[in-house]
């Protein structure tokens, strides 16, 4: 306004409603905003398909107070707005390197199978397996298993094993769900993704679930009842209630004597 006219600075900032000590001062952020800045920053590498929202829910362990109007402008100002998706190669993103694990439930890996059954009905199975032991913790099969559903699963999972020191997946929507990354920050468990193009670091998780979708997806092509027999934590298989029904019958049948249709009642 000053430059465009000739009015004075002190007209021009009585009009714009502006203080003449900011105009002429810049604002400095503080040692606490610069700190959340760099952190903002830091995940944002990390996670790059985050929004702001994603991330503030990424910051609120360590920052509690902090709402997300706060967030959304030092994002704004870092400039780290997530770009539409275009069919050019994506930038290498920081991932944590394959590290052993050294006792049991020391590290988890899980990972998804997609198969199809007789009829042409889509089938989703998770597999949880155990890095140091190899062994399954749990497998599942649905029509259908989100980022909710696979906490639930986890937390069944862990009460009869413990949770884990960590958990190592991929960048798949189930695994950056809100819901799984507030069960992580509940329980203390660390989130490893696996490195980009390194499918083969979940290959134990991979071939369980593999086998177990073809298993079940034999058996339950040749069922007629549509629901799914979940496998619980301990090994056994906890059937539905189609399926509980199906099998008391056929028990209560092979239970009665066999008859014949020109049977006749024996007299004494």
């Amino acid at each position: 306004m000053c430059e465009l006219t000739a009015i004075s600075e002190r007209r021009a900032c009585r009009l714009a409603g502006l203080s003449r000590d900011a105009f002429r001062h810049e604002p400095v952020p503080t040692p606490a905003t610069q700190a959340l800045s760099a952190r903002l920053i830091e995940l944002a590498q990390v996670r790059r398909r985050f929004g702001y929202r994603r991330l503030h829910d990424l910051l609120k362990p360590e920052y509690p107070s902090v709402n997300h109007k706060k967030v959304y402008r030092l994002y704004q100002e870092a400039k780290l707005s997530v770009r539409r998706r275009r069919k050019a190669k994506r930038p290498v993103g920081e991932r944590q390197k394959l590290l052993a694990a050294s006792a049991p439930n020391h590290t988890w890996s899980m990972d998804f199978v997609f198969d199809a059954l007789a009829n042409g009905r889509r089938i989703k199975s998770l597999t949880v397996v155990d890095d140091f032991t190899r062994e399954s913790v749990d497998i599942a099969v649905d029509h259908g298993i989100s980022g909710k559903y696979v906490v639930r699963l986890l937390d069944q999972a862990a009460c009869f094993r413990g949770y884990p020191r960590a958990v190592r997946t991929d960048n798949g929507p189930e695994f950056t769900s809100r819901a799984f990354i507030a069960w992580t920050q509940q329980h203390g468990i660390e989130h490893i993704l696996i490195e980009p193009g390194c499918p083969t670091q979940n290959v134990t998780s991979k071939a369980s679930t593999a086998s177990s979708a073809t298993n079940a997806s034999t058996s339950i092509g040749s069922r007629r009842s549509p629901k799914l027999a979940m496998s619980s934590p301990t090994g056994g298989v906890t059937t539905t209630k189609y399926a509980r029904t199906a099998a008391a019958g056929a028990s209560r049948h092979r239970s009665s004597p066999p008859t014949t249709a020109h049977s006749k009642p024996t007299t004494q």
